[in-house]
């Protein structure tokens, strides 16, 4: 498991595994988001499998499923909602913990300035720096 913190309550990770979830208990983690979409992966990493085990332990579990191609505002805005609502540290996961960090980085436009951004993504090992125009252009809303 690769837990890459971007804040002190968000941090982002590769696929996570049922096996991995005391890990992420113990870690903290009161919040699991699942930004991996199904058809990626073979039953035992679905959604709806990684969901029982983390709920077993206590960790509320959201999905929001992003595609690179299919990203919209209302996945955006879909994410900010279960890290706000979270009681503590979020743990989002997809592939490789790119999406999940693109994801917070949209949301994050206008709340931060875009070289906080992308300096914290970039310290979590995600070069997003060719988001700038992007999210330079949603923080002037």
């Amino acid at each position: 498991m690769d837990i890459r913190h971007i804040t002190p309550v968000y941090a982002v990770s590769p696929q996570i595994d049922v096996a991995d979830i005391a890990a992420i208990a113990a870690a903290g983690f009161t919040t699991i988001i699942c930004n991996r979409p199904d058809a990626e992966v073979p039953p035992s990493h679905q959604a709806d499998t990684i969901r029982a085990a983390a709920e077993a332990a206590g960790i509320t579990f959201a999905v929001n499923p992003v595609t690179h191609q299919g990203l919209n505002m209302g996945m955006v805005d879909s994410q900010m909602a279960a890290a706000d609502a979270s009681s503590g540290p979020v743990l989002a996961y997809c592939a490789s913990g790119t999406r999940s960090s693109i994801v917070w980085s949209l949301g994050q436009a206008g709340k931060m300035p875009t070289d906080a951004i992308i300096q914290a993504t970039a310290q979590a090992g995600y070069d997003l720096g060719g988001m700038r125009g992007q999210l330079d252009m949603l923080a002037k809303g």
